[in-house]
């Protein structure tokens, strides 16, 4: 007799009935397991929660007194006939990729990753399996990232010539990851970095938690922009057009977002610059994580999936796509990053 797969794709998320939980649920479960802590993986409403001990501050901090508990990387447990353990992916701090066993058959799930070392980012770790559920966020071959110190120097050489023109660089990057990323690479030579209240309160969490960030200014009510010259802002993509930036002045406004690749995304957003840097695999990446997984079976999601999906067809692999609610780094506002 058949047994059931170790995962099966559901209604309410990805499921694995010999542990009766849930791998980054959208709908709410008694038992879920949660990759990273961006609201399109990381919901309210569930009974039980279990994520890394580097996400569950973030996860407090965005959905409150929930019941967690945490896990270690490569820490094994034993949830039912299932046996589980938490895996770095790269994408944000504290996420991961999650390992389930269940009678020799190993299945990954990667929620977001990428491999580009980021310097902040648990560096991404390929598990071996004989099934992996991957991203496709940028599966598309247009989508290759340059090394970050090149888009590092673009960001910081922008905000030199926008001060130099007497006007105020305003970057808007995702509240989560993204943010803190950019955070990390900016040269706080040129100036100080003020901050919108929402990259302001996941920064302070996650400084809060020994990553090493630069110090910043919360933009108040009262902050005056004179008082803090030659400043870089930084904040949510929403925030740029909105009437928090006005206080401002003349600006000069910045978007960092793979979909920055897109010379239609960037004319939509009517930024002047556009930076390419993305918290998720680009095309060689996909492929080489793939790979290294030397995984039989591969379900994507989210993002390019039917070329994807054709395209591992086409060089043997068994694909298949799998609706999700995911909604990896979009092209509007929200915390995907």
């Amino acid at each position: 007799m058949a047994r059931d797969p170790v995962l099966s794709f559901t209604e309410r998320g990805i499921y694995c009935s010999a542990g009766g939980f849930y791998i980054d649920p959208w709908r709410p479960v008694d038992r879920a397991l949660v990759t990273h802590g961006h609201a399109d993986h990381a919901r309210p409403g569930h009974a039980a929660y279990l994520a890394t001990r580097g996400a569950a501050p973030v996860l407090r901090h965005r959905l409150g007194d929930i019941a967690l508990e945490t896990v270690g990387y490569g820490e094994t447990r034993r949830i039912g006939d299932a046996h589980v353990s938490f895996h770095p992916a790269g994408h944000v701090p504290g996420s991961a990729q999650i390992r389930v066993e269940v009678g020799g058959e190993v299945w990954v799930v990667s929620g977001d990753y990428k491999l580009a070392s980021d310097g902040l980012s648990e560096p991404f770790e390929p598990v071996a399996c004989h099934a992996f559920v991957s991203e496709c966020t940028f599966g598309l071959p247009v989508f290759k990232w340059a090394p970050q110190a090149e888009v590092a120097a673009e960001i910081n050489a922008w905000w030199a010539a926008s001060v130099a023109e007497g006007r105020t660089p305003m970057l808007g990057a995702y509240a989560l990851g993204k943010a803190q990323r950019l955070l990390a690479l900016l040269d706080t030579a040129i100036g100080p970095v003020l901050t919108h209240g929402a990259v302001e309160e996941v920064t302070r969490v996650l400084r809060d938690q020994g990553y090493a960030l630069p110090e910043t200014v919360r933009v108040t009510p009262d902050l005056d922009p004179r008082d803090h010259p030659k400043a870089l802002v930084l904040a949510p993509p929403s925030a740029l057009s909105s009437a928090w930036a006005r206080r401002f002045g003349a600006t000069s406004t910045g978007f960092a977002s793979g979909w920055m690749r897109l010379r239609g995304v960037r004319r939509r957003r009517a930024a002047d610059r556009g930076f390419v840097i993305s918290d998720h695999a680009d095309w060689p990446a996909l492929i080489e994580a793939i790979t290294a997984t030397g995984a039989e079976r591969i379900f994507v999601t989210h993002g390019y999936t039917e070329i994807f999906s054709r395209w591992l067809t086409a060089q043997g692999w068994n694909a298949a796509i799998v609706p999700t609610e995911f909604g990896g780094e979009t092209e509007d506002d929200g915390d995907a990053a």
